[in-house]
């Protein structure tokens, strides 16, 4: 078994490394029904399963920079664009998702406002990004982009699937002020902390990451430190019509 899988039974007991998808999924499905447009910002070729919405809303678009989003099996949909410049018409889409790409935002503000405008009045836009407080990425901001290949490559991440990472707007004080500069509101921040995937290589960095996880997880104080951020924006709901209550 090793001394990882020792940690894995004794400490994780049916935590699988997709706990953090399956947390950002239920949070999804909070605001699904069956008349949601849903736009899957960022939805590669479909290589998560907890990403999977098609049949559970109206329909499921995909935006990715590349063409590997046309062969995601996920979507009704599939579109090659990019965040910046969103080729849908205003108000089309119910739910806006985006899963591990805000932290490769170049111009977050840019992103935000598009998004605004594709959602519908009282739309959400649900996000699953790292924390720029948490150690992992501030040992990315330290290293090339290489190592990051590299050493994802060590826990079974694809190379094409690693992409530059600038964490722009990767924490509550950033999120804040993008979300109010693109006329979203924040109404949620969530700070999630589980089994240390990324820190699993050798049983040395697991207890590393197991002491970190206890630690964060224990003390209220610590919980921003903590590596996951699962945000909640919403766009305002039209103003009332002239002569309506409020």
């Amino acid at each position: 078994m090793g001394l990882v899988g020792w940690i894995d039974d004794h400490f994780y007991s049916g935590m699988k490394e997709t706990w953090n998808d399956e947390n950002f999924r239920r949070r999804v499905l909070d605001h699904l029904t069956p008349d949601t447009r849903l736009l899957d910002l960022g939805a590669g070729a479909g290589i998560i399963p907890q990403m999977n919405f098609r049949g559970l809303a109206k329909s499921v678009t995909g935006l990715d920079p590349t063409e590997r989003v046309k062969e995601n099996p996920f979507l009704d949909e599939s579109v090659v664009g990019f965040g910046e410049s969103l080729p849908f018409p205003d108000c089309s889409f119910d739910i806006v998702i985006s899963d591990n790409v805000l932290e490769h935002l170049e111009h977050p503000v840019r992103v935000f406002a598009e998004v605004r405008r594709v959602l519908a009045p009282g739309g959400v836009f649900l996000a699953k990004t790292p924390n720029r407080r948490h150690y992992m990425p501030f040992i990315a901001r330290l290293t090339p982009h290489r190592f990051h290949r590299w050493y994802l490559r060590l826990l079974g991440v694809a190379g094409e699937d690693v992409f530059v990472t600038r964490y722009r707007v990767n924490t509550r004080r950033d999120l804040t002020r993008v979300a109010a500069q693109a006329d979203l509101k924040l109404t949620h921040l969530e700070y999630l902390e589980g089994r240390p995937e990324y820190l699993r290589t050798t049983a040395a960095t697991y207890f590393f990451g197991m002491l970190w996880e206890r630690l964060v997880n224990a003390i209220p104080a610590m919980k921003s430190f903590r590596i996951l951020l699962i945000v909640t924006l919403m766009k305002p709901a039209s103003p009332p019509a002239a002569g309506e209550s409020t």
